[in-house]
């Protein structure tokens, strides 16, 4: 029986069921649609790498991050045009990501095809872990 692939939400996002762990992560990775697959794969390891033990898992057929279970530092969410990088603390990162939110400490970083600065973003990831969560 083959599965289905996960239907596409507005500007292609996965919609992937709730759930916690890699599986659910990895699935909404693979279901990204054009270079934003490869980007996905590209972020999921880059936090992995830069936060070991890190905790993962799809809420809002969003990808979420965190070092608690439901505290989580960072999530991203495809669009139209660029994957948008949530980080739930972002007014306290060095330097502070460049995109506001209209919650007061969160930020975002919208990467772009072909426009990543990996270097910049595993900075923030790390800062970002260091720093009280959001419980969601």
């Amino acid at each position: 029986m083959t599965q289905k692939a996960p239907k596409l939400l507005s500007g292609g996002n996965p919609q992937i069921a709730k759930g916690y762990g890699d599986a659910p992560v990895q699935a909404y990775i693979a279901a990204m649609p054009g270079w934003k697959r490869a980007t996905g794969e590209r972020i999921d390891a880059l936090i992995a790498a830069a936060v070991p033990g890190v905790r993962k898992a799809v809420k809002w057929n969003t990808p979420f991050y965190g070092l608690d279970k439901d505290i989580w530092f960072a999530a991203f969410h495809c669009f139209d045009k660029y994957i948008k990088v949530t980080f739930f603390r972002g007014q306290s990162l060095d330097p502070v990501p460049p995109v506001a939110s209209k919650v007061a400490d969160t930020r975002y970083y919208h990467i772009h095809e072909k426009e990543f600065d990996e270097a910049l973003f595993t900075d923030w990831v790390k800062q970002a872990s260091r720093l009280p969560g959001e419980k969601m």
